[in-house]
């Protein structure tokens, strides 16, 4: 069994701040990411629901613990979500990525940001994603558009295939995964499993005492995703595809896609 010491890597270079207005309330500038609990023992159990509010098929899906760059040279995090049962929230951080003195505030759907000049709604919030819609028909343009490339270079050079809401991209990397109902494995041993359109997928770790694993996702230099503490039964996603966490050993973490 692998330690869980190294659980929460996440690689950020500090970021300039980004206006980021939101209704909700604000709650401070979060802890640094890259700090991992000591404890062993498993998380708290998400009390639910999975999801509130209704996703567009146009929206931004921004993944839990990742970053997702937008049009203007703004970004966005899902840092942290909140469930009690009834009602959930999400606490978003303003950049793509991880850097010191950031702001972040909780939202829900129907809250509004502003990140670099540009307006956004909430319009989903779920243990795995927050969905935004751009307000400017030429962000939604933009964020849209077809890449001059579908195959990746690397870097920043790849972001019109990582951030984006462009169907030909979401079907490419679709493509790469296995059928509706069919089984993914992702090994636990520093392997990559890298995607056509750029992403590259990885487990952190697997914890078998306590039940749970960590799942990572990068892309054009930005931690896309970072799943802390999943379990079986668990939903996540990659690259607009939703599976379900089915079995995980010290060897590998298994995923069952539940989305077409």
């Amino acid at each position: 069994m692998f330690s869980p010491a190294s659980r929460y890597g996440i690689a950020g270079a500090t970021l300039a701040l980004w206006a980021l207005t939101a209704c909700g309330t604000s709650s401070g500038g979060g802890d640094n990411p890259t700090t991992a609990p000591t404890t062993t023992q498993a998380a708290a159990k998400d009390k639910g629901p999975q999801c509130i509010g209704e996703a567009p098929a146009d929206g931004v899906h921004v993944l839990r613990g990742g970053g997702f760059r937008l049009p203007g040279g703004g970004g966005v995090q899902y840092a942290a979500a909140t469930a009690d049962g009834r009602s959930r929230t999400a606490t978003l951080r303003d950049g793509a990525g991880y850097g010191a003195g950031q702001q972040q505030w909780t939202v829900k759907p129907g809250s509004r940001l502003t990140v670099s000049g540009h307006a956004y709604t909430v319009r989903q919030v779920c243990s795995y994603r927050v969905v935004l819609e751009p307000k400017d028909a030429k962000d939604k343009a933009a964020l849209a558009a077809a890449p001059e490339s579908m195959e990746f270079a690397g870097g920043a050079a790849d972001n019109a295939l990582c951030f984006t809401t462009n169907r030909a991209v979401l079907a490419a990397a679709s493509k790469s995964f296995p059928a509706k109902g069919q089984p993914l494995s992702l090994l636990d041993n520093g392997s990559v499993k890298q995607l056509p359109t750029g992403p590259s997928l990885t487990v952190s770790y697997v914890d078998t005492a306590a039940g749970t694993a960590g799942l990572g996702a990068n892309c054009a230099g930005v931690p896309v995703a970072i799943y802390k503490d999943v379990s079986v039964g668990d939903t996540v996603e990659f690259s607009g595809v939703l599976f379900e966490v089915s079995g995980l050993t010290e060897q590998a973490v298994r995923l069952t896609r539940t989305s077409e």
